[in-house]
């Protein structure tokens, strides 16, 4: 939910202040606040598929609350969760509600580095959840995702008298 308001306030106030035309540039130069309106995807890529972008989005948000959420186990499954929900849902919005009109929206993005895209607070939840999913993944060792897995296989309803592995 934090992620979330973050992206929303900083969209909004990027968007109330920042002049396309004059950047405001930070750290000698390093960080830019170019504001721009992205259809595609990161590094503009997907420019002419904004409705399968949204559609996708959507997609991954009711996966991740429905299949990913339920089965979290733990603060830092938790954190990884809600900030990819955090993302998905700050972008979604600009999909759903900015022009040209409802899964065509364009997103603001408006944070800028150099040779890099230009990106938001959305982006970079999304990002610092593929980060954590790498890190709980490389640093948890295997006995405890057995347990996790085992777990969440006990909740599930059994047939024909099957025991989980």
């Amino acid at each position: 939910m934090l992620g979330y308001l973050a992206d929303r306030a900083t969209k909004i106030w990027a968007l109330n202040t920042l002049d396309p035309a004059n950047p405001p540039s930070y750290l000698g130069g390093f960080l830019k606040l170019r504001l721009i309106f992205n259809p595609g995807a990161a590094f503009s890529l997907g420019s002419n598929a904004t409705v399968a972008l949204s559609l996708l989005a959507s997609t991954a948000f009711c996966f991740v609350l429905v299949g990913v959420v339920p089965r979290a186990v733990g603060f830092w499954q938790f954190l990884t969760t809600g900030l990819l929900l955090a993302g998905i849902s700050g972008n979604l919005t600009d999909r759903l509600t900015r022009p040209p009109g409802i899964l065509r929206g364009e997103v603001v993005d408006f944070i800028s580095l150099p040779h890099f895209a230009i990106f938001n607070v959305a982006d970079m939840c999304i990002t610092g959840s593929a980060i954590l999913i790498c890190v709980i993944v490389m640093f948890t060792p295997d006995e405890s995702r057995k347990a996790v897995s085992h777990r969440s296989t006990e909740s599930q309803p059994q047939r024909d008298g099957a025991r989980p592995v």
